[in-house]
């Protein structure tokens, strides 16, 4: 297990969130971080702001639920593993921005973040149980009835089946 995948794990179980679902949004109202709704440009899914201490995730509203609920997974990511960068505006205050480069993940924050997401959204043992208990016939059908239960999109979970050596 790695360092972002104990951080997630180690977040659901100090704040005693469970699922599937997971409620990230519970769990950032335990964290006290403020989430708000916002119209963004269409490149951008979220961001993470830090100021004096006070934390707010924007989320692009026009984005639908399912992408919402990764988004806010993943500035809870930034949260936990990274300081984020200064703002040019005012050197106070600190942001991570989630756009399509992002969503990419080339760079090492964006790949940790993602990461950490897909483990918050879909810890491991979680899967694991649910693709022993779910009837699917190919890896697509599973995907679909796990996103489901799980509710991150069908591609989000074919990712995290892959990454756990689940499918191929």
């Amino acid at each position: 297990m790695t360092r972002v995948d104990s951080a997630a794990r180690e977040l659901l179980e100090t704040h005693g969130v469970s699922g599937p679902p997971v409620d990230v949004y519970e769990l950032a109202r335990q964290l006290e971080v403020a989430v708000v709704e916002t119209t963004m440009g269409k490149d951008v899914s979220g961001m993470l702001i830090r100021d004096h201490g006070a934390l707010t995730v924007g989320l692009n509203k026009r984005q639908v639920d399912k992408r919402k609920r990764f988004t806010l997974a993943h500035e809870l990511g930034h949260l936990v593993l990274h300081r984020g960068r200064p703002l040019i505006v005012d050197s106070s205050i600190r942001y991570n921005l989630r756009d399509s480069t992002s969503a990419t993940a080339t760079n090492r924050e964006e790949i940790e973040a993602n990461r950490f997401a897909a483990a918050l959204l879909m810890p491991e043992d979680a899967v694991r149980k649910a693709v022993q208990a779910t009837q699917a016939t190919t890896p697509e059908e599973l995907q679909r009835k796990l996103g489901r239960i799980f509710e991150v999109s069908t591609e989000a979970m074919g990712y995290r089946l892959m990454n756990l050596g689940i499918t191929t």
